[in-house]
């Protein structure tokens, strides 16, 4: 039983600021996983999985839903379901769908990526998009599908201009994918419903790990015929599950209590973010942290590793990189008001400033 589990040492906690990925399952959470219903999910007769498709697919006005295990092949399934072999999805740089999902859609689905340059909301122009929807022509992949992020490296896009693009998608008879991962944030931070947010997209997909607090976990959500398609595709994909409804309990509870806690995050980021923008040597762009965050630019090298560094101090961060010398900083359920000064305190003494 639960209540048997050995409970977690807090004293030896790390502050791990790498992504919202790193939470760990709550005592709640776990003990909704100890208490769920399941059942075979392969013949779709999981009792908990059901309804969490048909929890998402009606929180995000969608007819259908479809449980996966992950962003990425949440994403790959709704790309196999809308396109064929020899089309072409237009999507941006950077987004995940293109950079860090090891190329699945050309890879697996033979579907040719057109990508554009982000704006500064992190979403796409329409008169970009319009302007590479591939002519009839014999010479030319046939365009199909245009692809979104919301949010984007933590900021949330236009809705206006999200309403255009849905236009152009429209009037070209092409059909719109939201990689709606973190797609509660940009709900929280606009204030917006996320029915709203993606009303005018023909698929989404809802990222139960990012900032949620599942262990694992995504959902696809569309029209039945679009969500029937996906189901072979995840069936392909090697992503038929069994009693999977040990991991949808954990997906229930967290859409019942962990997306208005949400805004909790983003004050933290937001509050962390000025602090550090004080300090000597670090360069942050303030507008853009939006929700959760916060990218920093290192001026010079000569400090040593500072991921060495705040893993000394008891924290976790990535190693800056590129030509920029960039590093992210996420906050998460598990990152603590209290945490920011610590964070500040282990930056500072990295810089030589203390």
């Amino acid at each position: 039983m639960y209540a048997s589990m050995p409970k977690v040492n807090n004293s030896n906690r790390m502050i791990d600021m790498r992504s919202d990925t790193v939470t760990r399952p709550s005592a709640g959470m776990r003990e909704a996983m100890a208490n769920a219903d399941v059942g075979d999910d392969v013949y779709r007769d999981d009792p908990t999985v059901r309804l969490l498709e048909e929890r998402t697919a009606d929180m995000l006005g969608k007819e259908a839903a479809l449980f996966v295990t992950s962003g990425t092949q949440s994403n790959l399934c709704a790309l196999l379901a809308h396109c064929g072999r020899g089309d072409e999805y237009i999507g941006g740089f950077g987004y995940h769908i293109s950079k860090h999902e090891a190329g699945g859609a050309a890879v697996l689905g033979g579907i040719s990526p057109f990508h554009l340059k982000p704006n500064e909301s992190g979403g796409l122009n329409a008169a970009d998009v319009e302007a590479a929807i591939q002519p009839d022509d014999p010479h030319f992949a046939i365009t199909r599908l245009v692809c979104l992020e919301n949010t984007h490296d933590g900021r949330v896009m236009d809705q206006q201009e999200v309403l255009r693009i849905a236009d152009v998608a429209k009037n070209n008879s092409l059909q719109l994918h939201v990689d709606g991962a973190r797609l509660m944030n940009a709900a929280i931070r606009s204030g917006t419903p996320a029915s709203e947010l993606v009303a005018c997209a023909d698929t989404v997909s809802l990222c139960l790990s990012k900032g949620l607090g599942a262990p694992a976990g995504s959902v696809l959500c569309g029209p039945q015929s679009v969500i029937d398609r996906a189901l072979r595709a995840r069936k392909m994909l090697g992503g038929g599950l069994r009693q999977s409804g040990v991991l949808a309990a954990c997906g229930l509870y967290a859409l019942d209590n962990n997306i208005d806690r949400l805004g909790e995050d983003h004050e933290n980021a937001q509050s962390l973010a000025q602090r550090l923008f004080e300090l000597p040597g670090l360069k942050i762009d303030l507008d853009s942290v939006h929700t959760n965050m916060i990218w920093i630019d290192v001026d010079g090298s000569g400090q040593g590793k500072l991921s060495d560094h705040m893993m000394s101090h008891g924290m976790i961060v990535a190693e800056p990189s590129g030509a920029t010398n960039t590093t992210r900083l996420v906050t998460h359920l598990d990152f603590e008001t209290s945490d920011i000064d610590k964070v500040v305190d282990g930056f500072s003494s990295w810089l030589g400033a203390a």
